[in-house]
């Protein structure tokens, strides 16, 4: 039931072609939210960040679009480039739905709309969950390193192409929504 309804969701699961790491990606997402103590419902309530407050797009919204931004980037490279710019289209799809997963377990709804760090949240950023969450599900290196490579933890390495392209696609979306956000300027809200 619930690969179901997260189908409906995030109908991007759908554009990875390879059926085994789709099996594998919907499992991440699964896990995520058993840990975290995340419903179907509640996933729609969540903010996609709390540097935004109040947050205008929720973290189904966000993830959609980032994956969206991530393969209309590649068609682009597919396009012009042909084949001397190679993208993993199913990689790149299945890095750019799971980046933020660890969200799911490094956020909780303390009480009805109110969205807080979790202790181990304050710990471990997403990224670092996210890829043992990954892992734990049999998802490849590659996968992982877009996971692990997508925020700012991801600076000091050497990115693929994909993880390139679901990083600034990840901060294309925050960066648009964060101006919407009202009262403080933009560098006293990421900074």
């Amino acid at each position: 039931m619930t690969q179901d309804v997260l189908l409906t969701l995030i109908p991007e699961f759908n554009l990875i072609q390879n059926a085994d790491l789709r099996a594998k990606t919907l499992q991440t997402w699964e896990l995520a939210m058993q840990e975290g103590g995340w419903t179907l419902e509640s996933l729609q309530r969540m903010p996609f960040t709390l540097l935004i407050n109040p947050c205008p797009v929720n973290f189904v919204e966000h993830t959609r679009a980032v994956a969206q931004i991530a393969i209309k980037a590649a068609e682009v490279f597919a396009a012009i480039y042909g084949d001397r710019v190679p993208v993993d289209r199913d990689m790149l799809i299945s890095g750019g739905i799971l980046r933020d997963v660890g969200k799911l377990v490094e956020y909780e709804e303390r009480e009805p709309g109110v969205f807080v760090q979790t202790p181990a949240g304050k710990l471990l950023r997403h990224p670092f969950t996210g890829v043992e969450l990954a892992a734990r599900c049999g998802l490849p290196v590659t996968v992982q390193h877009i996971i692990a490579a997508h925020a700012e933890e991801g600076d000091k390495v050497k990115r693929t192409t994909e993880a390139t392209i679901v990083n600034h696609a990840d901060f294309i979306s925050f960066h648009a929504i964060l101006r919407l956000a009202p009262g403080k300027s933009l560098e006293a809200r990421i900074g």
